[in-house]
């Protein structure tokens, strides 16, 4: 008996285009071996080979990781800083760096960490402008790029 491949028969599709096709990127399909359609609970009313839908997963460029983490680190120390205590005593607050590389510019990314940061008694534009100079050129790794 011959094999497929090394995935029993993975076969990498692009997403469908249309209505509802907005999915998070190309997806992978498993196809039984020949033979093997239609075996199984509920499949007998299948016309043509049987399909499971796992989606791949996104690498990221190592670059951009590190970048992120560095940032990351520095908003810690700099938080630490501003707020004047360790780490676990900074309040609850989350500063999302794809929510800023959403916005359209730098004020409303300022006027946005601004109100994250209103309890802070210390002055905050350094860090603010700070960030901005920081996370300018980033790209989002929440979601992969679409071309």
């Amino acid at each position: 008996m011959a094999d497929s491949g090394p995935a029993g028969g993975a076969a990498l599709a692009a997403p469908a285009p249309g209505p509802g096709g907005g999915g998070p990127g190309p997806r992978v399909y498993f196809q039984s071996p020949p033979g093997a359609a239609g075996e199984g609970p509920g499949s007998a009313d299948d016309d043509g080979p049987v399909r499971r839908q796992g989606k791949v997963t996104v690498k990221y460029d190592r670059k951009e990781l590190r970048k992120r983490l560095n940032l990351e680190e520095w908003i810690l120390e700099q938080l630490t800083r501003l707020y004047d205590c360790q780490e676990e005593e900074i309040p609850e607050l989350e500063i999302d760096v794809d929510e800023l590389l959403d916005m359209e510019s730098d004020d409303t990314r300022a006027a946005r960490v601004k109100e994250l940061l209103v309890d802070c008694y210390k002055p905050t534009e350094a860090f603010i402008s700070g960030l901005l100079d920081k996370i300018r050129g980033m790209q989002k790794l929440s979601t992969p790029q679409k071309k």
